[in-house]
């Protein structure tokens, strides 16, 4: 079910990680950002959209992870962009025979057989480097590009609306995920957050991919949080995070929080160095 959260913005929020699925009005029809997650979810959007006579006119992936990837036949043909970093990085992903196997091992195995891998999936366009806008007939929607948690990571900031669309950070329920493959994933993701923290003035609502809508004040205190936990994991801390204990969490995400920390201490065995 669509939920408003702003003036021509909507969001359809998934059972797995409250992840949530943007829908933008346009001129003559909308841009979906990041839909998901399973295939029943996923119909329900579409018929959503249908009811409110609307058309997909483009897509986004805000970043080259499966739960950003995804499509469904009802959404039609529209262009489904992505920055030039995510869409290389999906494409190499996907040159692989064997990728949807070896994607299958990391998903969900409750609702593993419920998403959709098919010939939809990741097909994604990549925009020019350093493309601001995305090129579409409806409100300006600004790409802020960064490296932190995946390869081109971009949050997308609608000015006339005051809504960031967020991509995998500032959220209320899911701790900072590194982007380990990177040279430097926490200065990466420090200097994302400077970003977000750039336009923070000018946002009145933020939707992260996963976990609750916020306002102005929320995105501050994310920002903060986000950062402490940032600083708190280089130094060999991070565990009293309340998200680590939130019911939603409790049972794996601590794992994943310890399992960074280990990739900071093998990295820092090889000679890397944190400032």
């Amino acid at each position: 079910m669509l939920q408003q959260v702003a003036e021509g913005v909507w969001i359809h929020e998934s059972e797995f990680l409250q992840s949530n699925a943007v829908v933008v009005q346009g001129s003559v029809g909308v841009l979906l950002i990041d839909p998901g997650i399973t295939r029943d979810e996923l119909a329900v959007l579409a018929s959503d959209l249908h009811e409110l006579g609307q058309s997909v006119v483009a897509g986004f992936s805000t970043h080259p992870h499966w739960d950003h990837m995804l499509w469904h036949a009802a959404f039609g043909e529209a262009p489904r962009y992505g920055t030039a970093r995510c869409t290389a990085a999906s494409k190499e992903a996907l040159s692989h025979a064997d990728w949807k196997a070896n994607l299958s091992e990391t998903l969900p195995p409750d609702i593993a057989d419920q998403i959709p891998l098919d010939d939809l999936f990741g097909q994604i366009v990549g925009l020019s480097a350093n493309t601001e806008q995305i090129p579409w007939d409806g409100p300006s929607v600004r790409i802020i590009e960064h490296q932190g948690h995946a390869p081109g990571h971009a949050a997308l900031f609608i000015e006339e609306r005051g809504v960031l669309v967020a991509g995998d950070l500032l959220s209320d329920v899911l701790i900072p995920l590194l982007d380990w493959e990177a040279a430097d994933p926490i200065e990466d993701y420090l200097a994302a957050l400077q970003l977000l923290d750039g336009v923070a003035d000018d946002v009145m609502v933020v939707i992260p991919g996963h976990g609750s809508v916020g306002d102005a004040d929320q995105m501050r205190v994310r920002i903060k949080q986000d950062r402490s936990y940032i600083q708190a994991l280089r130094d060999g801390g991070g565990a009293d995070d309340p998200r680590l204990s939130a019911p939603l969490n409790k049972e794996w995400l601590p794992g994943v929080h310890g399992w960074q920390l280990q990739q900071i201490a093998q990295k820092r065995a090889h000679g890397r160095k944190f400032a």
